[in-house]
């Protein structure tokens, strides 16, 4: 069996991509390619010698012969609208052990988490009003809104014509 898979990774190292039987005129190998190939080849050489004796392809006749895993339970239950099939498996996720925090945990961090939202809060409310009154600081427009005395507009005199008359 050794044999075979010896002789199985030679054939298949020599007929890969990665090589060539004419002679090169400049070298006509991509290191990447030859690499992946040797690789894919010893694995499979690897799994062909490790096989276990008592099992080849030719022994098998039905899949009976090849060794299964159950994986899970078919059950027939009785519901509202007639029998059903289910299938079981074994419970895995669900843990009922807590992972909460205990109450004495949870009240001595208490004030440094209300401080921090307390902040975040502040900050929300702030921030975008002193953005507000920084863009807004060079700006007359309330000024000019809420003054007593209407300013009369200044016309712009008046244009002359095509030829400067």
């Amino acid at each position: 069996m050794l044999k075979f898979a010896a002789l199985l990774y030679a054939v298949s190292v020599v007929f890969s991509d990665g090589f060539s039987l004419k002679p090169p005129k400049k070298a006509n190998f991509d290191i990447k390619q030859v690499a992946a190939s040797a690789f894919a080849v010893t694995a499979l050489a690897v799994g062909i010698a490790t096989a276990p004796t008592e099992v080849f392809a030719s022994q098998i006749t039905t899949f009976d012969a090849v060794p299964s895993t159950v994986v899970a339970v078919t059950e027939t239950r009785q519901g509202v609208y007639g029998d059903y099939t289910v299938d079981t498996q074994e419970q895995k996720y669900d843990d009922a052990e807590s992972t909460f925090k205990t109450k004495k945990q949870t009240k001595s961090k208490k004030g440094k988490y209300t401080a921090l939202l307390a902040v975040l809060i502040m900050g929300s409310f702030i921030i975008p009003m002193g953005q507000y009154f920084w863009y807004v600081r060079d700006d007359d427009s309330s000024d000019r809104f809420f003054d007593k005395e209407p300013k009369t507009p200044v016309k712009p005199p008046k244009k002359k014509g095509f030829f400067g008359k």
